[in-house]
């Protein structure tokens, strides 16, 4: 295919996957229980940070968060005691992420929410950056704090060649406004220009077998060389291309 049969193709296959019925298959679902603006963002960022394997059982162990916190996430994070953290402490959440990280995350909302009145506050752009990869960094270091602790594994850094799909994904649930009913677009002040394709097996693979990608590995030197690509097809709105990557490479029709 050429470019422009390229093009057509992606945004076709946008627009086929990009509908509500995405939703009841996928950790997105999570944060679309909620109306409260922190309550998205605390259950999104959770949803989002232990999705990596089979997408049921990410869901299943969302879930699990969310009875943790009854089913109030930004009222658990600001009232929350300390007893209330150890009694799972010791429990399994999702595969590596455990009772303990699920209590460090806890804390450090509190303090980031005591301070802030979202988490859009840590991931503002500066004019001259092109995507989020110093904005997640910056994210990065004040939410983990400077304390060495096991959890800092579960928030990748783009600093060091991680792909950061987890955080990538996570932002696009927040900040793309397409009122197509999957991504919650909740975030007024960062434009969504800015963010990246999530990269992962499926996007990683079709974007191969498309002829959009040369290097082997799903790193954050591939992530920027999806996005050199991906944004001479839509310079305003990029991640749209997740939905047709993604849903081509999990539908397995490509």
């Amino acid at each position: 295919m050429n470019f422009s049969e390229l093009k057509d193709f992606l945004d076709e296959k946008a627009d086929v996957y990009n509908n509500p019925d995405f939703i009841q298959d996928d950790p997105v679902q999570i944060p679309h229980r909620f109306s409260l603006k922190q309550d998205i963002e605390i259950a999104g960022f959770l949803a989002a940070t232990i999705s990596w394997g089979n997408r049921k059982s990410i869901i299943k162990s969302a879930e699990k968060m969310l009875d943790i916190m009854g089913n109030s996430p930004y009222d658990f994070v600001l009232n929350h005691s300390e007893s209330d953290l150890n009694v799972f402490k010791d429990k399994s959440i999702h595969r590596t992420f455990n009772g303990e990280d699920f209590g460090f995350f806890i804390s450090r909302f509190k303090e980031i929410y005591t301070e802030n009145e979202s988490l859009e506050n840590l991931f503002l752009v500066n004019d001259n950056e092109s995507n989020f990869q110093h904005s997640i960094e910056r994210f990065r270091q004040k939410f983990l704090g400077t304390e060495k602790h096991r959890t800092h594994k579960h928030v990748s850094s783009p600093y060091k060649n991680s792909s950061s799909k987890r955080i990538i994904m996570f932002l696009r649930w927040m900040t793309r406004k397409d009122h197509r009913g999957v991504d919650l677009g909740i975030w007024e002040n960062i434009d969504q220009k800015y963010l990246s394709i999530p990269l992962d097996v499926h996007t990683g693979n079709i974007s191969r077998k498309l002829g959009l990608l040369k290097r082997t590995q799903n790193d954050g030197k591939t992530v920027e060389e999806l996005d050199l690509v991906i944004r001479k097809f839509d310079d305003k709105d990029p991640a749209k291309y997740d939905f047709a990557l993604f849903g081509l490479g999990v539908s397995k029709e490509f």
